[in-house]
C-alpha cells in the first residue's frame, strides 16, 4: 500500500525527502508492506529464531534465516572477521569475501529449504540475500555523510547478486523490520534486544527507518505489515522516432 502524495489532482513529485543512496531529494512515498511473510510458509523457515550455520572451510555462525520481503540470512558481523562498517570496496575488490558470501549464501538456501543441493545455488542467485550485521558503530558512508553511533540501531550490510550492495534493497529492509521486530534474532539483538516496532539502520550510502510489529500464534511468528518511505520523482520523458515510410498500425484490436 503506497499514499502517495497529491496537489491539486496531481501526482507531487518534488520534495525535501532524502533517502540515502538516491541522488536527490523527491516526495515522500511512505509504502507499508501488507502480510510481507505470507509466503506459504513460515517466516522462519527453520523453525528457529537463531541456526547454527555449518559452512565447510568457512565456519559455522548463528545465523537468524527469515522469509519476510526475501529470503535473507543474517549473520554478525564479528562471527565473520568484519567489522560491519564496510563499504562496496572493501568486499568487491576481495576476491575471497565474495567466495566466502556465496558459499555461506548457497548452505543458507540449502537449509532454508530454497534449494535441494548446494548444486542448484548457481541456478537460483538473487535469493536468499545474506546480510551481517552489527551493534551501532561510527562510520564514513559512501556518500561522505558522518553517520554516528547515535544516530542509528544497528548497521546492516547485505549481498545482491553476488556484490555487496551500494545501499540497501526495499525487499531486504522488509527483511530487516521484520527480523528486528522478534525478540531473540540476530537483527533485534545487534538493535539492543527487546520488543521494537521500528530500527534506524545504518547501510553503505547512510541511513533508513523501517517498522513492523510480529506477533506469534500457534502456527509462529507473522508480521501485519512492515513500513518504510521511499522517494519517487519523475526519471526520463522520451520519443521513439519512426521512419515516415513505416507502415504504422492504427487499429491494433485485432492483434
Amino acid at each position: 500500500m503506497a499514499k502517495v502524495p497529491m496537489v491539486d489532482g496531481e501526482v507531487q513529485e518534488l520534495g525535501d525527502f532524502f533517502l540515502d543512496g538516491v541522488t536527490f531529494p523527491a516526495a515522500e512515498i511512505a509504502v507499508e508492506f501488507v502480510d510481507p511473510s505470507s509466503s506459504g510458509g513460515s517466516m522462519f523457515p527453520t523453525g528457529n529464531l537463531v541456526d547454527d550455520l555449518h559452512v565447510p572451510d568457512v565456519g559455522v555462525f548463528n545465523a537468524t534465516m527469515i522469509n519476510a520481503g526475501i529470503p535473507t540470512i543474517f549473520i554478525d558481523a564479528a562471527e565473520l572477521g568484519l567489522e560491519g562498517t564496510e563499504l562496496q570496496e572493501d568486499i568487491n575488490s576481495d576476491a575471497d569475501w565474495l567466495e566466502k558470501f556465496e558459499t555461506i549464501r548457497a548452505h543458507g538456501a540449502l537449509k532454508m529449504g530454497l534449494i535441494d543441493s548446494i548444486e542448484q545455488a548457481a541456478t537460483r542467485q538473487h535469493t536468499p540475500k545474506v546480510a551481517f550485521i552489527s551493534k551501532p558503530k561510527p562510520y564514513r558512508s559512501s556518500s561522505d555523510k558522518t553517520i554516528e553511533a547515535a544516530d542509528v540501531d544497528l548497521l546492516v550490510r547485505a549481498m545482491s547478486m553476488g556484490k555487496l550492495h551500494h545501499a540497501m534493497m526495499g525487499t531486504a529492509a522488509v527483511a530487516i523490520a521484520c527480523a528486528a521486530s522478534v525478540e531473540g534474532t540476530v537483527v533485534n539483538m545487534a538493535a539492543g534486544g527487546g520488543a521494537r516496532e521500528g530500527v534506524t539502520f545504518g547501510h553503505p550510502s547512510g541511513t533508513l527507518k523501517v517498522g513492523a510489529v510480529a506477533s506469534q500464534s500457534e502456527q509462529g511468528w507473522t508480521v501485519e505489515r512492515a513500513i518504510m518511505s521511499r522517494s519517487a520523482r519523475i526519471l526520463m520523458e522520451g520519443r521513439v522516432h519512426v521512419p515516415s515510410d513505416t507502415l504504422l498500425i492504427k487499429d491494433v484490436s485485432n492483434y
